[in-house]
């Protein structure tokens, strides 16, 4: 294996080499750190004063972050080519940078105030921050469902409250369309009480009776539902990363994925340990791939012993 990988290492271009640098943890670091910055500097473009004194500097500050951030995708391209594209962090990475690159005269110029996006470039570089959005997208068909139950209570309660209140309070509950509007502020909790519901009680006493289940199903019920899914969804990707980190393979991919190419295990590992340039972490993988393949041994010996028992079960039955 030590005479395949240094093979390897010595059909790798140079190009390609200074590229992998890019995946290293102090490149990363490096990364953060830049959009940190360019995240202060585009707060402090939105300010005349200082624009009008240190613009020349801000903008060039500006403009060597966004260099930064195009040479790193470019070395990310020679380094994964055509599996780039096939991770949705590297794709949201390319978008925001490409929308940055934009010009800044003519009908596109508007798209430049989202350069301010770049600073959602952070979340695939905070593994905990990128749980949460992971968590958030997977419960997003939950979410969905729920969205549309809220929807049909809000009908609902709108066609009840216009019906009953619509003549005596056209502004709050004159229309389906305004009642609904209502109906979501008290779902925020803002002056649900004192402001809506006490000064209809002045004229309907009992209009209460209607209000309160509202609420309840609503704030307590129903948004008590949304934090259920997320936090299920927070658990099955928390366990999912965990799995692939016991495994030894990059977060947040798995054999098969990008960065494997549908390999089984041993495989993937075996093309990692040869491609590796790290000694320590080609070492850890070589050790992880033999007890990979001693397990795979001794199961194969399992089954064929259990194999022969069925075929001839008499001899396995046979006393000693």
């Amino acid at each position: 294996m030590k005479e395949q990988q240094k093979a390897s290492s010595q059909e790798i271009s140079p190009v390609i080499k200074a590229c992998m640098l890019i995946e290293r943890p102090g490149a990363q670091h490096f990364i953060l750190g830049v959009i940190f910055f360019n995240a202060l500097i585009l707060g402090l473009e939105t300010s005349p004063w200082l624009m009008e004194r240190a613009g020349g500097l801000i903008l060039f500050l500006d403009a060597c972050c966004l260099a930064i951030f195009v040479v790193e995708i470019f070395m990310k391209l020679v380094v994964q080519r055509s599996s780039f594209f096939r991770s949705g962090w590297n794709v949201f990475d390319f978008l925001i940078v490409a929308i940055a690159l934009l010009p800044t005269a003519g009908p596109l110029a508007i798209l430049r105030t989202l350069r301010i996006l770049r600073v959602l470039r952070l979340i695939p570089n905070l593994p905990k921050l990128r749980v949460i959005v992971e968590s958030v997208l997977r419960s997003l068909p939950g979410i969905g469902w729920i969205c549309g139950l809220l929807l049909i209570v809000f009908y609902v309660f709108s066609v009840l409250t216009t019906t009953l209140f619509g003549t005596d309070f056209p502004d709050w509950f004159g229309s389906i369309g305004t009642s609904m509007y209502t109906l979501f502020q008290m779902l925020t909790l803002d002056s649900w009480s004192s402001g809506i519901v006490r000064p209809i009680m002045e004229r309907f006493p009992y209009a209460y009776l209607l209000f309160i289940p509202y609420v309840l199903l609503t704030s307590f019920i129903v948004l008590n539902v949304f934090i259920g899914i997320i936090v299920t969804s927070m658990s099955e990707v928390a366990a999912a990363n965990n799995v692939t980190d016991s495994a030894g393979l990059p977060p947040g991919d798995t054999p098969g994925d990008s960065e494997g190419q549908g390999l089984p295990a041993a495989e993937y590992l075996e093309a990692e340990a040869v491609s590796g340039d790290d000694p320590g972490r080609t070492e850890s993988l070589e050790k992880e791939l033999a007890l990979l393949k001693k397990q795979i041994a001794r199961v194969e010996v399992m089954l064929a012993a259990k194999d022969k028992e069925d075929k001839h079960p008499s001899t396995a039955m046979r006393p000693a």
